[in-house]
């Protein structure tokens, strides 16, 4: 092969190599742009999401506990039932409970309207009935109660019971960017939207037509003039919560027994880490437990005979081990002077006893958000 060739075939290879090269980088800057384009999409609908309020995809943890309504039954008159509840509802408040489950020892498929509905008597209410409605009507704001809670025996000793005192739970005096309100009949002057009675000295208008009865969360904004004639939006309850950090008070939940509080979360995806409580769990300090990241925890107590009973007595859950049930199954006063620890003491110590692996948790989840709400500012 002469000179001319090789220097020929030498050019045609370095030639070959630039298209190779250039197709190349073009296809790292085209992947790159996907990938950046990819991100500012995701971005962009995470915005979208917290905008609209879309709780499933900014939310901040939540914390569940499930409890037997058979604890009723262990009082001896209504006024002392009255108090147990009350005890259950000050608990979940004052360690922010997102919600609690009341389970019976079923194995039917009895649902909350249907339980609601056999017990709507003044006489011989069930102790999950009971319970639910003395903790609904504490968790409800003062000045909504007596729209939305007829006359009921239940309710005869709720007078004497401690207040709740929640963040929901505003005086007329008071102003917050949320507050809590009951539709009403008819509309305002001049709108197609919905009166609506937030506990202060005249009704709003909403934007949306809703019959009358229902509670609502109504966003007020931090103008106080209602003279305005502003018309306000309905948002949902958990926004106080996952937008500014505003403890909102709870919800409540019926299952027909213990397999019923698992298959009926209402979160998306389920409750992501259960814990069990029992005098038969593991003793950890609760210094020294370190629970992982959640998005839903669940702790359930059992009653008298504890969780083992509810679960020999779930025909869904025959042959099964409690502890299969739960990521931890802890014994929470290992050192108990008495031969028992009733339901509702056990909330409050265990309430306590959770306060800081909970805040540990809650404090990384924090972190995480900043972190990521830093990585999208613009520099």
């Amino acid at each position: 092969m002469g000179k001319k060739e090789k220097r020929e075939k030498k050019r045609a290879h370095e030639t070959e190599t630039d298209y190779a090269s250039d197709a190349q980088v073009k296809e790292e800057l085209q992947s790159v742009e996907n990938g950046d384009s990819n991100e500012k999409k995701k971005k962009k609908k995470k915005k979208r999401n917290k905008e609209e309020g879309n709780v499933d995809s900014y939310q901040r943890p939540t914390v569940s506990i499930a409890l037997p309504g058979s604890i009723i039954h262990n009082a001896q008159s209504l006024e002392l039932a009255t108090r147990l509840a009350g005890q259950i509802a000050r608990a979940a408040t004052i360690f922010r409970v997102d919600e609690v489950v009341v389970f019976d020892n079923k194995n039917s498929s009895m649902d909350e309207a249907t339980l609601m509905e056999d017990n709507n008597a003044d006489e011989n209410e069930s102790g999950s009935a009971f319970l639910m409605r003395i903790l609904r009507y504490l968790e409800t704001p003062q000045y909504l109660r007596k729209s939305l809670f007829p006359r009921h025996n239940s309710l005869r000793f709720v007078g004497l019971l401690p207040p709740l005192d929640a963040p929901h739970h505003l005086r007329k005096h008071e102003w917050a960017p949320y507050r809590e309100g009951v539709t009403l009949k008819g509309q305002g002057p001049h709108s197609t939207g919905t009166l609506v009675d937030i506990g202060l000295n005249k009704s709003v208008i909403i934007d949306q037509v809703i019959e009358p009865g229902k509670r609502v969360t109504v966003a007020t904004g931090s103008n106080r003039n209602l003279d305005a004639g502003l018309t306000y939006q309905v948002v949902p309850s958990s926004r106080p919560r996952d937008e500014v950090g505003t403890y909102w008070g709870y919800t409540v939940r019926y299952a027909p027994n213990i397999s019923g509080v698992f298959s009926g979360c209402p979160y998306k995806g389920g409750y992501d880490h259960m814990i069990g409580t029992s005098e038969h769990g593991v003793v950890v300090k609760s210094s020294e437990l370190s629970l992982p990241s959640f998005r839903h925890l669940l702790i359930a107590f059992g009653g008298l005979a504890g969780l083992e009973e509810c679960v020999e007595e779930d025909n869904n859950l025959k042959g099964k081990d409690v502890r299969e049930l739960f990521n931890l199954y802890v014994n929470i006063c290992p050192h108990q002077g008495s031969r028992t620890i009733r339901t509702e003491e056990a909330v409050f110590i265990c309430m306590q006893y959770f306060q800081e692996p909970i805040s540990r948790v809650l404090e990384r989840s924090k972190q995480e958000d900043w972190r990521e709400e830093s990585c999208q500012l613009p520099f």
